[in-house]
């Protein structure tokens, strides 16, 4: 079951699949669609800077599962498009913008 767990300022939630990368300064969250293009391009660039992030394919979900990621990315994206990146439960990028990810992530 994918649920908050609770902690104040960091998306905590158990669904979300963790990828260590050799860089860590930043908590981040990247909520995708299996099937998008522009999520791929957001994970590959995550992975080619070797950065450490956390995702969860949305599309995967079902349920109640689904809904409480839904209502957690409305939080940050209210029109539920992907990729959503979260840098640090504050920083958003909607969509894949190399450059913002540089900006924000490099």
């Amino acid at each position: 079951m994918c649920v908050r767990k609770g902690v104040v300022s960091m998306i905590e939630m158990e669904c979300l699949q963790k990828v260590d990368g050799s860089k860590d300064e930043h908590d981040i969250v990247l909520f995708a669609l299996s099937t998008c293009p522009h999520c791929r391009h957001a994970r590959d660039f995550l992975d080619e800077n070797e950065l450490t992030y956390r995702y969860v394919y949305v599309d995967q979900l079902e349920g109640p599962e689904q809904k409480t990621v839904l209502v957690e990315t409305e939080k940050y994206n209210p029109n539920h498009t992907f990729p959503t990146l979260v840098v640090d439960d504050g920083d958003v990028v909607i969509g894949f913008r190399e450059a913002e990810y540089k900006d924000k992530l490099l």
